[in-house]
This record gives structure tokens, sequence and C-alpha cells, in this order.
């Protein structure tokens, strides 16, 4: 049996029972539920393609190394690696009495921390189970703290998870927050500590620096030599390196591209737009947001999902192949909507179609101007894009665009509009080119949460009450019909 052969019916077993999930090298990559998946391209090494709404993941696979019952590993090669990687599906429920043991573990661990840390208060209710209805992770341990008739709610992060879980800690922390406010009607538990593994401060100090003055939380770290809680300054941790990328770099790299890629857009030039990228020195052609070929030292490069075939007159056939599917697969009015090529990267095409004119979203922005990664370097990315504009007044706004729900937009747009608003204090924009003629106002940028009406996360209004006072935030709802005309039909 090919190797082809043989994954695809190592697959279909491997996920035809049980719940499964999907880690690359370690890490945890997604739940296998309501994925879709395929197995195509050469037989010897082919090609594994995994999609939903709002994931896509494609890989070669070049070896199977593992098939048991807890798990089926695979050696994948990714673009520009020169070693395999390791793509595995894990049964969960080979490891859960694992799981469930170092999290009761750990909760008796932390029962004697805080106690001893804490002799005048009383540690209640320490509970890692989840609460799906208001949203709160069983990653973590929560409870609460009593002095006399006041309490504190209690969050903390086991050892040995991810920088990725550190970093969505604060959001869970403040919806146990508010939900044990909830519960305590009297109103006694006024304040929240989020208690880190050593360094986690770091993963958090940005978004900590975005909650307003009448949030009253507290950081600690666990030292795990002495085995005691110190209490941290946000604001003293972590590195707030956001450098904005020169516009003019990005205008060169489309001037010498240009002769090369001006024939390939005119191919659908409703459809194809051109997009530098200064940090790698390419420019990369989007179909409605996909991206499918890539311009890199007067090379052009296509393929799709990894632009990897250099472009010639021999493969030129090729390339104009893939891009008449792509008017058929991805198009607005396409009949097979659950084809990888309609549903890869929602955000991306509605970010594209947003470009075209921001007007769509508010008449007062300025149809000049979306710039979009303007940051060489701001953290984590989580598949929340943002666009950068600006009102006709000249006050900077950040729309920030998710096609589908997301717990932690709220503080990943507060994180990003912390980060452009002390850019525009430095007067950076203008210095590197950005917003030519435009006087910028010294106002707080305003923010744009943009999604489907029906995608925002129940938990959007929670956490926005969080946040600075000087961050205005506004909800834009659209129809669920976007990718066939943008339509504005909830405002808040």
């Amino acid at each position: 049996m090919d190797l082809s052969s043989e994954l695809q019916a190592c697959l279909s077993e491997f996920t035809a029972t049980g719940t499964v999930e999907i880690r690359e090298n370690g890490g945890r990559l997604a739940p296998f539920s309501g994925l879709s998946w395929e197995v195509r391209g050469a037989a010897a090494k082919p090609l594994l393609h995994l999609w939903s709404e709002n994931y896509n993941l494609t890989r070669r696979v070049v070896a199977i190394t593992d098939h048991s019952e807890q798990r089926l590993s695979l050696a994948v090669e990714r673009f520009g690696r020169t070693k395999p990687d390791r793509l595995e599906f894990v049964r969960l429920e080979y490891q859960r009495d694992e799981r469930e043991l170092s999290r009761e573990a750990f909760c008796g661990f932390l029962h004697r921390l805080l106690a001893e840390q804490f002799p005048d208060e009383c540690v209640e209710n320490l509970s890692a189970s989840p609460d799906l209805e208001h949203s709160l992770s069983g990653n973590y341990i929560r409870g609460l703290l009593r002095r006399g008739s006041s309490m504190a709610a209690i969050l903390a992060v086991p050892e040995g998870e991810t920088p990725a879980t550190i970093e969505a800690s604060l959001t869970f922390a403040l919806l146990w927050f508010e939900r044990a406010r909830t519960l305590r009607h009297n109103g006694n538990v006024n304040s929240l500590r989020l208690i880190l593994p050593e360094g986690g401060v770091r993963h958090i100090a940005h978004r900590a620096r975005t909650l307003n003055r009448d949030v009253r939380i507290e950081f600690y770290e666990r030292d795990p030599i002495r085995e005691i809680l110190q209490k941290m300054d946000p604001l003293q941790a972590g590195n707030q390196d956001s450098w904005l990328v020169p516009h003019r770099e990005g205008m060169a790299l489309l001037d010498a591209s240009r002769g090369m890629l001006e024939p390939i857009v005119a191919l659908s030039p409703h459809a194809i737009s051109v997009h530098p990228a200064a940090q790698s020195r390419e420019v990369w052609l989007r179909f409605r947001g996909l991206s499918f070929a890539r311009w890199d030292a007067g090379k052009v490069f296509f393929g799709c999902p990894e632009a990897t075939e250099q472009l010639s007159s021999a493969s030129r056939p090729a390339l104009k192949k893939l891009i008449a599917q792509l008017e058929n697969n991805r198009h607005p009015l396409a009949t097979e909507t659950r084809h990888a090529l309609f549903r890869a990267q929602p955000e991306r095409w509605l970010e594209a179609m947003i470009r075209e004119d921001v007007t769509r979203i508010d008449p007062s922005l300025d149809p000049r101007f979306a710039y979009s990664q303007v940051f060489a370097r701001a953290g984590c990315e989580h598949g929340i894009l943002d666009l950068l504009t600006v009102t006709r007044s000249g006050r900077l706004c950040i729309l920030e665009l998710k096609a589908s729900e997301h717990i932690h937009l709220p503080l990943q747009a507060a994180d990003y509009w912390n980060r452009i608003y002390g850019h525009l204090r430095l007067g950076s924009f203008s210095r590197y080119g950005y917003f030519p003629g435009v006087q910028l106002q010294d106002a707080p940028p305003l923010v744009y949460l943009v999604a489907p009406a029906l995608r925002f996360h129940p938990s959007t209004d929670i956490l926005l009450r969080f946040l600075s006072y000087d961050l205005e935030a506004v909800r834009v709802g659209l129809a669920e019909s976007w990718r066939r005309g943008l339509r504005v039909v909830m405002r808040q």
C-alpha cells in the first residue's frame, strides 16, 4: 500500500471514534471535531489538508511514525524547514485521567500555598471544572479568598501551560471575577488575584496595561524554589516591542515587483490584490484574501495553500488554471460553500472587502486609507486581523475583524489600541509616511469590532466594561451573507 492510501485508511480509522486532538511538535493546535480533511497529491509524499470555518492547515506527509490506540503520529514537511515536524492525532480519553490528576494535585498545592501566603484569609471553592455556560475554561484553577465580609476572586495557571494559555488567562480571570461578583449578590467580591507561573507576568503585561483604573487586580508569580507567591507590577514587566514598518518600504517593494505582478493581477483584477511584506522582502498576491502567489527577489512563486512552484513560460498555464479554480470556488455566489477554497481564511476575505471601501463600515471614515500589518512585531498573533484607518476629521481608527466567535477579541483589540495610541503620541505615523496630508488628532484611537452580527462572543460586553475609559469601542455587526456584500445590521 502506498503512503497516500495508508494515510487515508489510518486517518479514517483513527478519527472514527473518540475525542481527538491535533498537536504539532507537542503543542496543541485544534480539536479534530468540526474539521474537514482530505489526502491528495503524490502517493509517496501526499498532502494532508485540514480545514474548518476558522482553521486551515496543509502539511506534506513523509512517514507514519506511530499508529496505536492512543495516537497517530506523522512526520511532515513544511516549506522553508529542513527537518521534518511531528503532527499528531491524540485520543484524549487516554490522557484525561492524567490531566485531571495533575490539576487535582495542583489544586491541593495551591490551597496550601494560599493558606501560607495569606494566613488571615480563608480559601474557598477551588475548582478546575469548566463552566461552558459562563465561558470559564477548565485550563485554570479558580476560587475565592475570604477575609471577614470581603472576598477576592482567584484564578491560577497550573505549571506546564503554554505561553498562549498564560496570555489568555487574563480574559478568563476577568470573566471569573464578573461571575463571582454575580454569584455574591451582596457585592463583597471586590478584588481579583491572578496567579501565574514564574515569568508569566510578561505574557499578560501588555494586556493588563489596558484595564481601567477601577479594576482591583493583583498579579502574582510562583517562585518554584522557595514555594512562595511574589507580587508583580505588570507596568514593570514585559517588553512592549512594536516597531512600525516604514510605509515607504512597502511602496518600494511594490515598485520593484510591479512589472512581474501586473500581468497576473490583470487575469482577475476584481479579485486579486497586492500586499507587500516588508519584513520578509516579499510581495504577496491574494485572491479575495487567500494568498496564492508571491514575488521574492525578482522571481514569482505560486500555489495554494503553499506558493512553491516557480512561474515560468512552462508553468504559466498551471497558474492560469489555479486562478480559474479560485474564480470558480472562491466566489461570493459559489454553490459549493464547503469547498476548502471557499472556506479558507474567512477573515482575509472580509479584510479584502473592507479595504476596498472602509466607508461601508462607517461613512465618516476616510476611504483613501486602510493600512494592515503596520507593526513589524507586536506580540502573538491569534487570527484576528486589524486595519488602521482615519476619520475624515483626522481621528485614528482601528478595525478589528473576525468572521467567527472569538472570546479574546476585546482584550486583543485593547492591546493593539494601546500600541497604536503610544505611537500616535510619539508622532510616529507621520514620520514613517502614513496618512500623508492628514493632520492626526491627539485623541485616543477609536476601535471598531467588526464581525457577523451573530458571531460576537457572549462575553464581549462583559470584557469591554473592564477596559480603559479612554478606549471607545463600537461593535459593528454584519449580515451573515457578508461574502455577497457588506451590509451593517447592528451598530452598538
